[in-house]
């Protein structure tokens, strides 16, 4: 490994350390154990049982209320399975192990695409900028954000360079591992079409392969609950649907977003609007950079499913969170600080991990909303 991908990882795991001290501090302030509060909150606890006994847990609150855990997406559970089983790890721990390893390879990743567009430099500031974002706290924990991250950058590093079997198999892992994993499959397509038309039909075979491939594994486990449910087409969203999630074009966002404003409500969600309207606001500024199209297509999926869906507004930042393309503009803004003005490129970090480690020990420890 490169001595700069080394010194990037570091800093990117010096980050998410001292967030974890902040929110250890946190916790054991107000009689939490930090280390139950990362492995088994909120939807961890899903993904943990599935690893334990499989498919088949369904919680009925109301009719139109039912929580099936067919609704999560079984490549991380399946990578818990594996390590409890080779390792005398518990299901916890075994979880946290497999988001810490993803969250590092998943840094790589984004340090490779930073540095083969914009140079060394840059790709440090991107993943130092990723690892220090508000909800960057979810990458210890055991969720599933970090192994789609980690997929997602390796999948279209190799589209950058032209290996298309490793995109389209990169891809369907990614869509293993989380609903919104599609927009990788969705980059790979996108660039293949673009590839293919370009060579007019004359592409090689590997890029054909790799399109096919992309979708594979998100379509297939949508499929199989389908099939399961009885709809095989509908099924999986029928699932999503009765845990109060869908896609509406941000019609059900724009009311609640509406709530907010006329009436107020806990601090997560002002933030919520705050962190969304600045990724919009940065995708726009990666599509002024002219960033090549699969990371325009990646970021623009993600960031249509996050606007689009209602149901969990809070989630919202994180399931922004593998969207770091969006930070690419920000990245070489800090090296070109950091060339002209150190103090105050060092200033601008330090403000960005202050609130970073504070928000994240606020939502995991104190705010008791979802994540």
């Amino acid at each position: 490994m490169p001595s700069a991908a080394i010194t990037a990882l570091g800093l990117f795991a010096v980050a998410r350390l001292a967030g974890l001290l902040v929110l250890a501090g946190t916790a054991r302030a107000t009689g939490g154990h930090p280390v139950a509060l990362l492995a088994r909150s909120w939807d961890s606890t899903w993904y943990l049982g599935i690893a334990a006994h499989g498919y088949g847990r369904t919680l009925h609150f109301h009719p139109t209320v039912v929580h099936s855990d067919l609704a999560f997406f079984p490549l991380y559970p399946a990578l818990v399975r594996a390590v409890t089983t080779l390792t005398p790890l518990t299901g916890g721990s075994a979880g946290l192990l497999v988001s810490w390893t993803a969250a590092a390879a998943a840094a790589c990743g984004v340090y490779a695409i930073g540095a083969r567009l914009h140079g060394r430099a840059v790709g440090t500031a991107l993943v130092l900028l990723w690892g220090l974002l508000p909800h960057s706290v979810v990458l210890s924990m055991a969720y599933t954000e970090p192994v789609l991250t980690a997929f997602a950058a390796w999948s279209l590093y190799a589209v950058l360079d032209g290996r298309w079997l490793w995109a389209g198999s990169l891809a369907a892992l990614a869509g293993l591992s989380r609903p919104n994993g599609f927009a990788v499959a969705a980059a790979v397509l996108v660039a293949a079409a673009h590839e293919i038309w370009r060579s007019r039909g004359r592409a090689a075979p590997g890029v054909w392969a790799g399109a096919a491939l992309a979708p594979a594994g998100w379509a297939g486990y949508v499929l199989w609950v389908g099939h399961r449910e009885g709809a095989l087409l509908g099924g999986y969203f029928q699932v999503q649907r009765l845990w109060g999630s869908r896609f509406d074009l941000g019609e059900g966002s724009l009311h609640f977003v509406k709530h907010l404003l006329l009436r107020g409500d806990r601090f997560v969600f002002p933030m919520t609007m705050v962190i969304v309207a600045a990724a919009v606001l940065l995708y726009a500024l990666l599509i002024a950079d002219r960033a090549p199209l699969p990371l325009l297509v990646y970021s623009g999926v993600l960031l249509l499913i996050a606007l689009g869906g209602s149901g969990f507004f809070e989630s919202k930042p994180r399931f922004l969170l593998p969207a770091f393309p969006l930070l690419l503009p920000l990245a070489r803004a800090l090296v070109r600080t950091a060339r002209a003005r150190p103090w105050h490129a060092t200033l601008v970090v330090g403000a960005l991990a202050g609130l970073s480690f504070v928000y994240g020990a606020y939502l995991v420890v104190i705010a008791h909303t979802p994540l």
